[in-house]
């Protein structure tokens, strides 16, 4: 039998391991020690022993006493459920990226190091002017974008907040006021670490060193929103949450470090445009069909720093409108292979400020509209064409709801009625918690019956 289950706290313990260098694999992506990576290979009761005798995953089952070398029988699916589960329980840390769901798999996560209300060192402050950001870019070794290797690091802005906080609540919206009643102090290393976001204690005027305040923390900052629509009727949608972005086509080809000139890099999220199985016009079946059937390498939306490039791969033409572009304009269509910038954050950004200090009339356009195989924009509706895709950027749309106060409601203004757990509850709990265990290996349990 093992050893008394003992408690330990995570992200101390975790850390440390991060630090040490001791797992292949486990290791920070950005220099403020705020991302890291976990190697997430598939694992199961017949996985050899031996390719499981240096990981987290077991470090993890001897230091909480849940294994005990010698007396248990190794268990590596039983010990990655383990620690996945403290990770999804802790409010230390948070996903970012899961690469056991891409397509190919990569056996990769990402997690951030959260800092949570009720920690040593709480400060809530008062939200800065949008007027006073300001965006740089980070540069990278290569600007090459058809890389062999996936680009683990998220791409995220630099923020940077000036000194006066003194009257500008009114340029604020309860949206932000609510986002910001969450914010907290990160610790003095990552303060120092750390060169994404800076604002100026109203409390020590005279101290121009500026604590560390991520305005977009909570923002998904690289996320895609992307809605399909044949003639008008929507089809699909799915929100790509790879910070890479994404490549949409049709077919069964998907791309191999070998392909990267035919079907983009392997690090991008694979969609599928919808079929048409369920298109009641045969005219209409028909010349769709006729374009799906030639878009085997797609369409590539790729995140480069913080802007959106689109890269038209397929033999089907395809064209495009968003912002800066004319509204009614002529037909715009995408050279092949050639690499254009659709979304700039940092335009976005001036002209949401332009909204802010009532220099524009309306907040800045952020959809993006790809038409396949026929002229766009023209004088038709978009209802119209055979295929739509709509690309809106997350972050764009999140921002536009904060600072045109369409977002009407806050996590203050929910009050969720749970009872504290007793021992049925705990009891319930441990047995989901099985549940999820024998599913992930395809065990039937006595509560999931196979059929009659």
């Amino acid at each position: 039998m093992s050893v008394q289950p003992r408690r330990v706290r995570l992200k101390p313990w975790l850390l440390a391991q991060v630090n040490s260098g001791r797992y292949p694999g486990l290791q920070w992506l950005s220099a403020d020690h705020r991302l890291f990576q976990i190697p997430w290979k598939h694992a199961t009761r017949h996985t050899p022993v031996s390719d499981e005798e240096n990981t987290i995953f077991k470090a993890w089952a001897l230091e909480t006493g849940k294994y005990q070398e010698g007396v248990d029988e190794p268990d590596p699916a039983k010990w990655k459920a383990n620690l996945r589960c403290a990770l999804n329980k802790s409010r230390e840390f948070q996903l970012k990226y899961d690469g056991t769901k891409e397509t190919p798999v990569q056996p990769y996560k990402i997690y951030e190091v959260c800092e949570h209300p009720g920690s040593t060192g709480e400060l809530h402050l008062h939200m800065p002017n949008l007027m006073d950001l300001s965006i740089s870019k980070y540069t990278f070794d290569s600007v090459s974008p058809w890389k062999h290797y996936p680009r683990l690091v998220p791409l995220l802005p630099d923020i940077t907040m000036t000194s006066d906080l003194q009257g500008q609540a009114h340029f604020l919206h309860n949206g932000l006021q609510d986002l910001n009643a969450a914010a907290v102090q990160p610790e003095p290393d990552l303060m120092e670490a750390s060169g994404m976001v800076g604002v100026q204690n109203q409390a020590e005027p005279q101290n121009h060193q500026p604590c560390k305040y991520d305005l977009l923390s909570s923002v998904p900052l690289t996320d895609l929103d992307l809605k399909f629509q044949y003639r008008g009727r929507t089809v699909g949608s799915l929100t790509v949450s790879n910070p890479q972005g994404c490549r949409l086509y049709y077919g069964h080809l998907e791309p191999t470090p070998e392909q990267v000139d035919l079907f983009g890099p392997v690090n991008l999220q694979q969609v599928l445009f919808p079929g048409t199985s369920e298109m009641q016009n045969e005219k209409q079946r028909f010349y769709t069909e006729a374009l799906l059937d030639v878009m085997d390498r797609g369409l590539i939306l790729e995140i480069w720093e913080q802007d959106i490039y689109a890269v038209r791969l397929c033999q089907c033409k395809v064209y495009w409108s968003g912002p800066g572009m004319p509204e009614h304009g002529p037909p715009n269509p995408m050279e092949r292979e050639k690499k254009i910038k659709v979304f700039s954050l940092n335009d976005f950004l001036q002209g949401l400020i332009l909204f802010q200090k009532g220099e524009a009339p309306n907040p800045p356009p952020f959809e993006i509209y790809f038409c396949f195989g026929e002229d766009w924009p023209d004088k038709k509706p978009k209802e119209k064409k055979l295929i739509m895709v709509q690309v809106i950027p997350v972050v764009a749309r999140i921002l536009t709801e904060m600072f045109s106060g369409e977002l009407s409601w806050s996590t203050d203004s929910i009050r969720l009625q749970i009872s504290n757990p007793d021992v049925k509850d705990r009891t319930v709990a441990q047995f989901k918690e099985l549940q999820r265990l024998l599913q992930s290996q395809n065990i039937q349990g006595p509560w999931n019956p196979t059929g009659p």
